[in-house]
C-alpha cells in the first residue's frame, strides 16, 4: 500500500473504509462516498479483494461508508441491510460509475435508474434531500445526491480513476488545472513512463 498521497495532503480524511486500503485522501464532503464505492474494486497487484464480493463484506463496507457519509454531510444516519440481490445491484452501480469517471474527456453524469430521493429534515432543522428505499437503494440514492451536488459545485469532474489499466484506484484531483491522470505519479506514472521508454527504444533499435 502506498501512502504517498496521504502524506502529501495532511488533514484530509482517510477514514473511508475502501479508500483507506490504498492510502487515498478522500474527496471533499459526501463525494467521498462515490469515490469509496469505486474503491471497493479489487486490486490483485496490491493484494486487495473486492469488498462487494460477498454479502458479509458488502454489508461491512456499506454500514461504515454510510455512517461516514452521514457524518460528513450532516445527514440522518440510516441502517443499511443488504441481501444477495442488493450486492449485485451495488456492483452494477459501481461499474456504471467506473465507466464515466475517467481521467480524460468531459465529465459525464451517469444515467442511474431505480433510485429515488425524498425530502427530509437535517439535524440542524433545515430541509434536505435524503435517499429513499432500502438495501442498495439507500446507498445508491446517496450516491445520486452527491453526484448532482458535486456537479453543481464543479467538483464532479475532479473525481477520476487512475489512467493505469492495472490500477482500479479512484482519486480526487486537487491540482489547480485538474490535470492529474495517475493516482500516484511516483507509482503508476513512473511504471507507464518506463514502459513507454522501453517501447520507443525497441522501435528505434536496428
Amino acid at each position: 500500500m502506498t501512502g504517498a498521497i496521504s502524506s502529501e495532503l495532511p488533514g484530509f480524511s482517510l477514514a473511508w473504509p475502501a479508500g483507506e486500503r490504498f492510502g487515498i485522501a478522500a474527496a471533499p464532503g459526501g463525494l467521498a462516498l462515490v469515490q469509496d464505492l469505486l474503491n471497493t474494486r479489487p486490486s490483485p497487484a496490491k493484494g486487495f479483494v473486492d469488498l462487494l464480493s460477498t454479502v458479509a463484506s458488502a454489508q461491512r463496507w456499506a454500514a461504515a461508508a454510510m455512517a461516514e457519509w452521514a457524518e460528513a454531510g450532516g445527514h440522518r444516519r440510516r441502517r443499511v441491510r443488504l441481501r444477495t440481490a442488493d450486492v449485485g445491484e451495488l456492483r452494477q452501480l459501481r461499474e456504471q460509475l467506473a465507466a464515466v469517471v475517467r481521467t480524460d474527456g468531459e465529465p459525464v453524469l451517469p444515467a442511474l435508474s431505480g433510485l429515488t430521493v425524498a425530502a427530509g429534515t437535517a439535524p440542524d432543522g433545515r430541509l434536505d434531500l435524503e435517499p429513499a428505499g432500502s438495501g442498495w437503494q439507500l446507498v445508491g440514492g446517496a450516491v445520486l445526491l452527491e453526484i448532482h451536488r458535486a456537479d453543481g459545485l464543479d467538483e464532479w469532474r475532479r473525481l477520476k480513476t487512475c489512467r493505469s489499466s492495472a490500477c482500479p484506484i479512484a482519486f480526487y484531483d486537487r491540482s489547480r488545472n485538474n490535470s492529474r491522470v495517475w493516482h500516484d505519479v511516483k507509482v503508476c506514472g513512473n511504471i507507464a513512463n518506463l514502459r513507454a521508454s522501453r517501447a520507443r527504444r525497441r522501435r528505434s533499435a536496428p
